[in-house]
């Protein structure tokens, strides 16, 4: 098998938290593993930073080199996975060449990014534009990949109207439940810490929430704590920032009481797996989610979570939980209990072998 994904491996949620977590699992299945992203670790330490202008540049010609590279030695496997895209940028020609040359593809596709391609278009007419995000990359996977893996039920049905072969499977997050241990005393003996996850990509959803922890912190004591790939500020706020380590991921989750996942209410986000508030729940957190999308399938509100959407409703959802160790003890151990059941490797691994075995049996 080759992969060819965007990020370097164990560096992106969206890759370690899908697919990649099973790669030792396919490999005592009998699987040979390749993986190849179009970003080198160079590039990914600045992909997300100000500047860098030219070491960007450097990276994105370097991705295209590789994946030239890619394109010889696709037919020497027996199956390409790609996630996302082949290429981020242009159309969709080396796309169409990686599916002509290969023996068998799985597309898993993350997000509604398809629909974002397209809207790109609409807002912004630019020619150049056009032809840096072609939309039709994610559409030609979509209809002629031998099996869709896709993020959310939303996005599932989506793909399945644009696919030729009908193979779409829609694949949960999952998480490795030893791996995402609770350690809350749910007491209120300290400054409650109400915590948020992401990149630089989904800081928007954070910002989202500014006014409602400014009218928060009027009303009763916490503490913000971010974990992120970049810098934010708001004054007035107990912020705390801590830059995202693989080896500190858990201990700094950990050290949360409340977990917040903000969304957008827009069609974007019917795409998202809702794997931050599957994080927050593998940690006994109580989650505070925007019931939007696939939010109100993990999340039952008041029994294993809060579901809001204005900005009265998340005010009052957080200064409930703040107040109150009992309903954050409550919701937090029933989120543990869900997480354990439905978002486990296990259970969640026999979906990708059987996919696996199925495309296997196709002949192109």
């Amino acid at each position: 098998m080759l992969v060819l994904c965007p990020f370097p491996q164990g560096v992106a949620a969206g890759q370690r938290l899908k697919y990649e977590q099973y790669f030792n699992q396919w490999r005592r299945n009998g699987w040979d593993i390749d993986i190849s992203s179009f970003m080198d670790e160079k590039m990914w330490k600045v992909v997300y930073r100000r500047g860098h202008t030219f070491d960007k540049i450097a990276g994105t010609f370097r991705g295209h080199i590789r994946r030239l590279r890619d394109l010889y030695r696709v037919p020497q496997y027996d199956l390409i996975y790609i996630f996302m895209y082949v290429t981020p940028l242009l159309t969709s020609i080396m796309e169409r060449l990686v599916h002509k040359r290969a023996k068998r593809l799985i597309y898993d596709i993350e997000d509604n990014i398809h629909i974002q391609q397209n809207s790109i278009l609409l807002v912004n007419p630019n020619p150049l534009i056009k032809f840096l995000k072609w939309p039709g990359k994610m559409q030609f996977l979509i209809r002629k990949a031998d099996h869709v893996i896709t993020s959310s039920p939303f996005l599932n049905i989506d793909c399945k109207r644009i696919t030729t072969t009908g193979n779409c499977t829609y694949i949960s997050s999952s998480l490795d439940i030893q791996r995402y241990q609770p350690k809350l005393n749910y007491s209120n003996n300290q400054s409650i810490v109400i915590g948020w996850t992401g990149t630089y990509s989904s800081k928007a959803y954070l910002d989202q929430l500014r006014n409602v922890f400014l009218r928060l912190a009027k009303k009763v004591n916490f503490k913000l704590k971010i974990i992120g790939n970049f810098e934010y500020s708001l004054p007035g706020i107990n912020l705390e920032v801590i830059q995202w380590s693989l080896d500190r991921e858990i201990s700094d989750l950990q050290s949360f009481d409340i977990g917040i996942y903000p969304l957008p209410l827009d069609n974007w986000v019917h795409g998202k797996s809702g794997l931050k508030a599957i994080q927050y729940m593998a940690l006994g957190l109580p989650c505070v989610a925007t019931d939007i999308g696939t939010t109100p399938m993990l999340i039952t509100d008041r029994v294993n979570g809060r579901l809001v959407k204005t900005d009265d409703q998340w005010v009052n959802a957080l200064e409930e939980l703040v107040r109150n160790p009992q309903i954050r003890r409550r919701i937090g151990e029933q989120a543990r209990i869900d997480a354990v059941s439905n978002f486990s490797l296990q259970k969640i691994g026999d979906t990708y072998d059987s996919i696996l075995s199925e495309v296997m049996k196709r002949v192109k």
